[in-house]
């Protein structure tokens, strides 16, 4: 097995393919590079993008599907997931009114007339059918 380099801040995040900082639950997808030179460069730019950045090379031994094997005493707490994987769900239990299916019928002293309802509509337009265009010979 050879070593890879991989790149941790300071909050112990470390540099996924995407350049984004991640908790490295999904070894796959974080940046690595066989290279230390390679590494310090990356470094380098992830410390210019951003300033408050401590960013430290920590070098991983590979497993057989050729993925680093992170020490894990230097894992960072668990990431909560992003708001739009789960914006759906989150959007329905916080929400207080019911979905469609369960709400209940309206009373009918909220409900219209119908009558009332065509009175106060603006005419529609009525739908003109276009006429068929003749082909011209070519």
């Amino acid at each position: 097995m050879t070593d890879v380099y991989i790149l941790q801040n300071q909050d112990k995040l470390f540099l996924s393919k995407q350049r984004i900082w991640v908790d490295g639950r999904d070894p796959a997808g974080l940046y690595r590079s066989p290279h230390k030179d390679e590494a310090v460069n990356e470094m380098f730019e992830a410390s210019s993008k951003d300033y408050t950045q401590r960013v430290s090379l920590v070098a991983c031994p590979l497993n057989e599907r050729r993925n680093p094997v992170i020490d894990p005493e230097i894992l960072p707490p668990p990431q909560p997931k992003n708001r739009g994987e789960d914006s759906l769900e989150l959007d329905l239990a916080t929400n207080d009114t019911p979905p469609p299916e369960e709400r209940e019928p309206a009373s009918a002293e909220t409900q219209t007339d119908p009558a009332a309802q065509a009175d106060s509509a603006e005419p529609q337009p009525e739908a003109t059918q276009a006429e068929p265009r003749e082909s011209s010979p070519q």
